[in-house]
């Protein structure tokens, strides 16, 4: 499964797809028209939701274990925000294995989801090398 809102996080998301050949992905996001770009996949649509909006958060949770739950996936990999946050969550506890890729556009430190995710994905990283470091994760390169 392959999690992200809309923008740059899910033009970051896209550019990973050549790594997903060959698996069954199921994709999430909050933007309506993103299936056209997902030929032959499954596409969910959540609500967005931020850090200042706690009921959508809750929402969001409630609807990616029920996604998850009926996906089933092996792994979920998310490159953020919030709602990708609820999925690795879910993932976390519904036994996936799960994967935060914090955005490209956090250069000074992970974001509030990353930091938040480095709690429950097994891995999180970070694209910056000197994030990576002060922040003590990975860094396994830029997407973009």
């Amino acid at each position: 499964m392959a999690v992200a809102s809309g923008g740059g996080h899910w033009v970051q998301l896209l550019r990973m797809r050549d790594a997903f050949d060959g698996f069954e992905i199921a994709y999430v996001s909050t933007f309506k028209d993103r299936g056209e770009a997902m030929p032959g996949h499954r596409l969910y649509i959540v609500q967005d939701s931020s850090r200042l909006h706690r009921m959508a958060i809750i929402r969001n949770l409630v609807h990616a274990i029920c996604i998850v739950l009926k996906e089933r996936p092996s792994a979920i990999i998310s490159t953020g925000s919030a709602p990708g946050l609820a999925f690795i969550i879910a993932g976390r506890l519904l036994g996936a294995r799960t994967l935060w890729v914090d955005s490209i556009a956090n250069g000074e430190r992970l974001s509030s989801s990353g930091r938040i995710a480095r709690r429950f994905a097994h891995r999180t990283v970070s694209q910056w090398p000197e994030v990576a470091e002060r922040e003590g994760v990975p860094c396994w390169g830029s997407i973009l």
